[in-house]
């Protein structure tokens, strides 16, 4: 079950909220809003959920032994437990595959016998389940909040459904006061909706559109894929991946207001960026805040020498590229933004501080956009055919038509995609504002009047039209859903 199915937006999301706002007491809406979220798991993936239970309970035992131990030395050993178990849970199930891939290699190369492929089923969500757990536990190493008391709280923070399969990353000391106390007002609740629908706008009007030219292709022999095609195909998945993963994150903080929960902005218009170090200042801004407070300034930051500052950077970027898939083009797509990162720290990142802003945002997303193609290939020789094609020095006999992928439908959402990756509505707002400073006191209230309308039917109109979408059948894939 995701967000954008009509089983979740019919059925499931107003049965929640119902008995969420009928229920009386904090504690009892708690629980309602954990027995949800396992449902919710279970649905897609009832295989998997007492494991994952009985890891929530391991994780609430290890909190208090974290928390209990005064001793920093016996802390640092119950953390590391910790972080044995939680990493060793998510190595077991998404990476052991890849290991034992990358051993059959040099096996093959000596002439010795392979060893068999595990095929391990993979928990959904299991990346970011993994990142909860060990956020509960070193947030209580720093004493930055206490370990729960209840492990209903452990488990509804590491399940709760709005970000259980795309995030945004939460951090234990930001949600554990909401568990014990949060305000479920209209307000937030309009604000949430009014969130919601934009993410389901995003993901069914925009992503969707594009998604079906980018996969179809993606997946061209390299003699069909001409450098326009190639262009287009990248083009494409640039926006297909901005606006279905923030659409997605809009929805689960729009789905967290509903319920009074304030959770992490996890964008801000990243395609706007003048570097590669401001992109990752933008883009999934929970995975990066959390890979810099967990990992690089623990390695060491920016307080060690600059080698040791660069091959922590590019460290990071190692372990961000590996979060995201069991590949070695992710690892590689990980390490092409590190590269840039440290490059970025020599004298060549004073000298695009002094570039153009338009010669700036160029270079940055040109740098996206290259960076994408190894993010999206399955392979390298898939990502070198299209490297290849985007220049054109592919090898072309046949090639596919550019018409074939451009229809109207196409067009209009690579243009929208284009233009809200702006802060367009923000700039709406400011001049809204700006003109309300000019109208006498006495047709204010009626000007706002007018503006609350004017919302509330074009919210209205963005549900109608993507709701619409869905119920036509379009192409509904989910990019982030491996994760």
């Amino acid at each position: 079950m995701v967000f954008s199915s009509p089983l979740f937006l019919f059925l499931f999301l107003p049965v929640v909220l119902t008995v969420y706002f009928l229920l009386p007491g904090l504690r009892a809406r708690n629980t309602w809003l954990l027995l949800v979220s396992l449902l919710f798991y279970a649905w897609g993936e009832i295989g998997f959920i007492l494991l994952l239970l009985v890891s929530t309970l391991i994780n609430f035992e290890l909190g208090k032994w974290v928390e209990r131990s005064e001793e920093i030395s016996k802390r640092k050993k119950a953390v590391a437990v910790a972080v044995i178990v939680n990493v060793g849970f998510l190595a077991f199930f998404k990476y052991a595959g890849l290991a034992v891939a990358s051993l059959n290699m040099p096996l093959k190369f000596f002439g010795l016998a392979a060893v068999p492929v595990p095929h391990i089923a993979l928990p959904i969500g299991i990346s970011f389940f993994t990142f909860h757990a060990l956020s509960y536990i070193i947030d209580i190493y720093r004493r930055k909040w206490r370990a729960a008391r209840d492990p209903r709280d452990v488990a509804l923070y590491i399940f709760f459904f709005p970000q259980l399969i795309a995030g945004p990353i939460l951090r234990w000391n930001a949600i554990a006061p909401q568990l014990a106390q949060r305000n479920s007002n209209r307000a937030n609740f309009a604000e949430g909706v009014r969130r919601f629908v934009g993410g389901f706008a995003k993901k069914m009007i925009v992503a969707n559109a594009v998604a079906l030219p980018a996969d179809q292709i993606f997946a061209l022999p390299a003699g069909e894929l001409s450098a326009p095609v190639a262009w287009l195909g990248i083009a494409c998945y640039t926006i297909q991946i901005y606006f279905d993963f923030s659409g997605y994150s809009d929805m689960a903080v729009g789905l967290g207001k509903m319920f009074g929960f304030q959770f992490i902005e996890n964008f801000n218009f990243p395609y706007t960026a003048q570097s590669i170090k401001d992109f990752w200042r933008r883009w999934h801004i929970s995975l990066s805040s959390w890979f810099r407070d967990y990992v690089y300034i623990p390695l060491g930051g920016n307080r060690v020498s600059s080698m040791r500052t660069h091959v922590n950077l590019v460290a990071v970027f190692f372990l961000c590229g590996l979060w995201h898939g069991a590949n070695w083009t992710f690892v590689a797509w990980g390490l092409f933004h590190g590269i840039f990162l440290v490059v970025e720290k020599t004298p060549w990142g004073g000298a695009l501080e002094r570039l153009p802003r338009a010669l700036r945002h160029c270079y940055a997303i040109f740098v996206v956009m290259m960076g994408w193609v190894l993010f999206r290939a399955d392979t390298f020789a898939g990502a070198a055919n299209f490297f290849a094609a985007l220049f054109g020095l592919g090898h072309v006999t046949q090639a596919q038509p550019l018409h074939r992928y451009t229809s109207r439908e196409v067009i209009w959402a690579l243009c929208l995609g284009a233009a809200f990756s702006l802060p367009l509505w923000d700039a709406v707002k400011n001049v809204g504002t700006k003109i309300s400073g000019r109208i006498p006191a006495a047709g204010r209230e009626v000007y706002f009047g007018v503006g609350q309308v004017l919302e509330i039917f074009f919210v209205v109109a963005l549900l109608l039209i993507s709701a619409a979408w869905l119920a036509g059948g379009t192409y509904n894939p989910f990019i982030y859903f491996r994760f």
